[in-house]
């Protein structure tokens, strides 16, 4: 989902730090909103991954004006002020290379 990540021990041990109840909290709430959604593992059945809806992914635009305001007005580390600026100097051609993507890595066929 984030940083090719998709399972919640994934996210767990991710930089942020966030505490299991946080975080599971958190990917409830996105799945109810329609952001995200739940499916069994293909490969290991017992395991559930978590992917972008279609809903989730067009809310990027809108996370990257975020991004874009924040650069200007509250920079961030350098690695991932770069990272960003890079994404948005890329204009919104990049935008959509980036939306299609995600949806190529994210959306579930449909059989």
């Amino acid at each position: 989902m984030i940083n090719g990540k998709h399972y919640f021990r994934e996210f767990l041990q991710s930089e942020e730090k966030i505490a299991s109840n946080i975080l599971s909290n958190r990917l409830k709430s996105l799945e109810q909103e329609g952001l995200i959604q739940k499916s069994a593992d293909p490969q290991h059945k017992q395991k559930i991954r978590y992917l972008l809806t279609q809903k989730g992914i067009d809310l990027f635009p809108v996370l990257m004006e975020m991004a874009r305001w924040s650069l200007r007005y509250k920079p961030v580390d350098r690695a991932d002020a770069e990272r960003a600026q890079a994404i948005l100097n890329g204009g919104p051609p990049k935008i959509q290379s980036l939306m299609k993507a995600m949806g190529e890595e994210h959306l579930l066929k449909e059989n």
